[in-house]
């Protein structure tokens, strides 16, 4: 049998391969709707709890991530790697599982309804990113979802509503990840490891955000791109980056 390592790695590649394979569409289709939004001086929100709110992290300010993108990253909700003390994992385990938080999380933000929301969860039942889905549908904001149908689909929702995020989104990209993530079995040890949710949900978010890009470019429009400072070029990367920041504060001041 091969090296775990090596089975993990295959088992990462068989997943993207899946992913790349059978969502391009759906991508396609989220990167339009993003694209739309930028256009037209809006914004592209980003949200996700837990390590859902990393690939909202990666889609700006990050080296080749365009200026209309928005992540909303809420502290409660991603430290919980301390686990005991502030914001441990026993909060967040709490928190995520709140009615009414994340529509509490929606009332601090300013928003348009020509803005669009991407949701990363990977079971995509919780109350708060239900909320949020539910507020922004409301508020007739686009929703994207990129969750995991094979976990969703087999669990139930944990929300009032009873829906589950991929039955409230406009657009879903099903990463395809199994139920529970993680899939390597190690002879004696009861519980599979590797997740690899995290990687996928990145990738995918990366694919829309270049992909929103090039639909601005076909529409005339050059989109403000984050370039990498740690270069010999490093005076040109922070005009460039610090002219994209006074762009995003221009579609915020506005509102």
């Amino acid at each position: 049998m091969a090296p775990l390592s090596t089975r993990y790695f295959n088992t990462l590649i068989e997943r993207m391969e899946k992913v790349r394979d059978t969502q391009c569409e759906a991508i396609e289709k989220a990167a339009e709707m993003c694209a739309r939004s930028i256009g037209n001086g809006k914004l592209a929100f980003t949200f996700g709890t837990g390590h859902g709110a990393i690939p909202a992290l990666e889609s700006f300010p990050r080296t080749g991530t365009i200026v209309g993108f928005r992540p909303i990253v809420e502290s409660t909700m991603i430290s919980f790697h301390h686990v005991w003390g502030d914001m441990g994992a026993r909060q967040y385990r709490y928190i995520h599982a709140q009615e009414g938080y994340g529509r509490a999380i929606m009332a601090s933000h300013q928003t348009d309804p020509g803005d669009s929301m991407i949701l990363f969860s990977h079971s995509g039942i919780n109350a708060v990113i239900l909320d949020i889905a539910m507020e922004c549908k409301e508020r007739g904001i686009g929703v994207i979802a990129v969750t995991s149908l094979p976990h969703s689909s087999s669990v139930p929702s944990r929300h009032s509503c009873g829906k589950r995020l991929y039955e409230v989104a406009d657009v879903v990209i099903d990463t395809g990840i199994p139920k529970g993530d993680a899939s390597l079995q190690i002879d004696g040890l009861k519980y599979p490891v590797g997740a690899s949710s995290t990687s996928v949900t990145i990738a995918i978010a990366h694919a829309i955000v270049s992909t929103t890009a090039e639909r601005l470019v076909a529409q005339g429009i050059e989109p403000g791109v984050m370039v990498s400072p740690n270069t010999t070029e490093k005076a040109e990367a922070d005009a460039q980056n610090d002219s994209n920041y006074q762009a995003l504060w221009q579609r915020l001041k506005d509102r």
